[in-house]
């Protein structure tokens, strides 16, 4: 079990006593999207699980991995942890998606394979839940060697909220968010085609409740030369992609709007 490999459970649930109130604090749901990350996975589930609770769960969705990445999750013997394999998505945007679907928590986060958590950032993130929707940290940059190369994304990119903005440049940072499951029925399923997972959620949180950007820098952000996600300061894409995929944000936006006001939730884009 998690003991034998020197991991603690640091978030405790309350216990009821007759005659006294509990507060028992909500189940959080981890939603890691995994592709051949056997090099760093280890360092970032053992950060993740070190500050869950007992009755806490880290959904990993496995998309296609050929190298000892499930291997090292299996070796961890957690029963916090559920692994789903033999997925063939071939996109972390499905794969997160799948990811998502199987979550049972009140709070959700997402989670990147390559990443290390801070150990108050669970404790953090879940009392700004308790009054926002979203919420996103700040992050400093490592590189594969784990040198900061940049201590704040939200410097880079000018984080912050606005629909607008965030549509011409995403600001929302997958690996630094999370969000009361609430949102999800406004944001699954997923459209076909959106730029990324993290925008969308994001930008459905601004619609339908209230993102909060957080100046805590409560991860290390992890680019190497395999990152399956975006570059940080500019777009992989070019420049006629970038606009194609604009245009079918702002239509799956706009259908998402017409979908929730006629049936209170988000239904197949």
């Amino acid at each position: 079990m998690t003991e034998n490999l020197g991991i603690s459970i640091s978030r405790k649930y309350s216990v009821f006593c007759e005659g006294v109130d509990v507060v028992v604090q909500p189940r959080v749901s981890v939603c890691l999207a995994s592709h051949n990350g056997e090099k760093y996975i280890y360092q970032q589930l053992t950060s993740i699980l070190n500050q869950l609770a007992e009755n806490d769960e880290l959904i990993i969705s496995d998309d296609s991995s050929t190298d000892s990445t499930i291997q090292i999750i299996n070796s961890f013997k957690d029963n916090r942890i559920k692994v789903y394999t033999d997925n063939n998505f071939y996109s972390t945007i499905f794969n997160f998606e799948n990811a998502l679907k199987k979550a049972s928590g009140e709070i959700i986060f997402l989670s990147d394979q390559d990443d290390i958590w801070e150990d108050n950032k669970v404790e953090i993130i879940s009392k700004l839940l308790k009054k926002y929707d979203l919420v996103v940290s700040d992050c400093i940059i490592i590189d594969g060697e784990g040198r900061v190369t940049n201590d704040s994304f939200f410097k880079i990119r000018n984080s912050g909220i606005g629909i607008l903005r965030n549509i011409y440049k995403n600001t929302y940072l997958g690996c630094c968010m999370a969000f009361n499951k609430n949102m999800l029925k406004y944001a699954l399923p997923f459209p076909k085609y959106i730029p990324m997972h993290d925008m969308w959620i994001g930008i459905i949180s601004e619609l339908y409740g209230q993102s909060y950007f957080c100046n805590d820098k409560l991860i290390k952000y992890r680019r190497h030369e395999n990152n399956v996600t975006p570059n940080v300061v500019k777009s992989s894409y070019g420049l006629i992609k970038q606009i194609y995929f604009r245009m079918q944000l702002m239509y799956s936006i706009l259908k998402n709007r017409i979908t929730v006001s006629l049936y209170g939730k988000h239904d197949n884009v």
